[in-house]
């Protein structure tokens, strides 16, 4: 499903991933771990030029608009979908089976009571489910998550991360905390100074195996 070879990627002339080789089936759960700046971000980001096509993205700064509300933020995930006469109409008047649909989502994440209030008056964790609903909502083949947990509490990241693992067969999430890592994932990649250093599956790794990355 993904694959590439010998990859590298710079940031204003700086090298930041070096010779990445990586082959990702369809179906895996994948973490990426490490320290900050050890280039998962970048990764995730190279992913996605690489395969645009039928991916939903949650990028670390979430991508939402602040004063549309939550309800739109999300449907804004299949706003290609649909014709401009249809998205101009559900803009003003937002379609009734799209509401439902958004509705159902935002249940799942604890944010329906907010379904018509504008993102900017969130608090930041609510802001990154509606960056989760939004991707939920679009439904790709390919879900790519630049720590989608970072703001909410460990229970609340727990129900986040189901929500995703139920809601997409392959997924590649970077994530900071290793216990997540281990728990919701099937493989773990270990990136180090823009290099992958790890690569095994979950089963046969321990909390203190990936402590060295940190």
């Amino acid at each position: 499903m993904i694959q590439l070879q010998a990859e590298t990627a710079s940031y204003r002339g700086v090298k930041t991933l070096h010779d990445i080789d990586l082959h990702i089936t369809k179906g895996e759960k994948l973490a990426l771990v490490g320290q900050s700046g050890s280039g998962k971000s970048t990764l995730i980001k190279l992913i996605y030029d690489r395969y645009p096509v039928d991916t939903s993205l949650v990028p670390q700064d979430y991508g939402l608009v602040q004063h549309l509300s939550v309800y739109h933020n999300t449907y804004i995930g299949r706003l290609d979908q649909f014709s401009t006469w249809y998205n101009l109409v559900n803009l003003i008047r937002p379609w009734p089976d799209q509401v439902n649909k958004v509705r159902a989502i935002l249940t799942g994440l604890q944010l329906e009571e907010h379904i018509f209030r504008p993102v900017g008056e969130l608090s930041g964790g609510q802001k990154q489910r509606v960056a989760v609903a939004r991707s939920l909502f679009q439904k790709g083949q390919l879900l790519l998550a630049d720590e989608p947990v970072s703001s909410v509490d460990e229970q609340q990241s727990k129900e986040v991360l189901k929500q995703l693992m139920d809601g997409f067969s392959t997924i590649v999430l970077a994530l900071h905390d290793i216990q997540l890592a281990l728990a919701f994932c099937d493989r773990i990649i270990g990136l180090e100074n823009g290099r992958i250093v790890l690569d095994r599956p979950s089963k046969s790794l321990s909390t203190q195996d990936l402590l060295s990355l940190y």
